[in-house]
């Protein structure tokens, strides 16, 4: 009978040990693994704000603007080498009455270059150069895995230091929207070239591990523990970080540049809560705007002509100028 009881519990602890690897493994190749398809996040979707604010046929006009716009411009494809040997692409827009500014543009998840059309408009008229970088896992740049802005926040410290000795930038700013948010907040507690001036993170997340558990929770109705974990496990030995590790706090926290964090307080994807605590914990010249109406990276849709007041607002204070 003992013996019985030993194996029926050497069973059930193999078949939840089982049962876990493949839902971690699982939950990397939806989730981190490199693919063209994209996971139906929660809280992805419009919102009713964003949804009435324009009709139909303005809305259409607009994005006929921006798209003719952006088709007569010059991008140049560039490329850097990261620091681990992987060959990285950016679409780079040199302006046509240069002034020594230059954005680096950070895209979201399962994002490219090839989007942010208009508030890439916005900078190039501003008198930016603009630099949209496919992150690694992503559009043209090479990558088995995506690094939710923690590898990816070394590969931003080389663009910079691309501009600032390629394109003669005097005064940079990383600009990030979602998961490029995440990836310039990361930047930021690293050492990146005198000509960075500020960063700009519209609708950031926390840290990997408290983004990825929300998804969990909502998309499975699953608990974090212990599915993150192994999965968390599985991305280390994969892809080489650990999802507790890849924290937009902690660089933060470390960051001495001026922040403006903009949110949505009706961001479902990633919490407005996030912005306000990345906010919290930031030790330098910082501004937190959290935009009414507006749910994930919204806030330029909603409140437009607010949003273009609050970044010149931003770089004159960060620069001086």
């Amino acid at each position: 009978m003992k013996e019985k009881i030993i194996l029926i519990a050497i069973g059930t602890f193999l078949a939840i040990f089982i049962g876990l690897i493949a839902a971690g493994n699982y939950f990397y190749n939806v989730a981190i693994n490199r693919s063209q398809e994209s996971m139906d996040l929660h809280g992805g979707g419009e919102s009713v704000t964003a949804a009435k604010l324009l009709s139909e046929e303005e809305e259409q006009k607009k994005l006929e603007e921006i798209t003719a716009w952006t088709e007569k411009q010059n991008f140049e494809m560039v490329e850097i080498k990261s620091d681990d040997g992987l060959k990285l692409k950016a679409r780079f827009l040199k302006n046509a009455n240069p002034s020594g500014k230059a954005v680096i543009l950070a895209h979201g998840y399962k994002g490219n270059s090839e989007q942010m059309p208009g508030i890439t408009k916005f900078y190039y008229e501003q008198g930016y150069d603009i630099l949209k970088p496919d992150a690694r896992g992503h559009g043209l740049s090479e990558g088995d895995y995506i690094g939710y802005g923690w590898h990816d926040r070394k590969d931003y410290v080389l663009w910079s230091k691309f501009l600032a000795k390629e394109a003669g930038t005097d005064d940079i700013f990383l600009h990030g929207f979602s998961m490029g948010a995440a990836t310039v907040l990361m930047a930021s507690g690293e050492k990146l070239p005198e000509q960075v001036k500020g960063i700009i993170a519209d609708s950031g997340y926390t840290t990997v591990l408290e983004e990825l558990s929300h998804q969990l929770k909502y998309l499975y109705n699953l608990p974090a523990f212990p599915v993150m974990q192994v999965t968390s496990v599985i991305t280390n030995i994969r892809a080489g970080y650990t999802f507790a590790e890849a924290s937009a706090l902690d660089s933060v926290e470390k960051n001495r540049l001026p922040l403006l964090i903009i949110h949505g307080d009706k961001d479902a994807l990633v919490p407005t809560e996030m912005g306000k605590r990345i906010f919290e914990i930031a030790k330098s010249d910082k501004e937190l705007w959290i935009v009414p109406g507006a749910g994930h990276t919204e806030a330029y849709t909603i409140a437009e002509q607010e949003y273009q007041e609050k970044l010149k607002e931003f770089w004159t204070k960060a620069t001086g100028k």
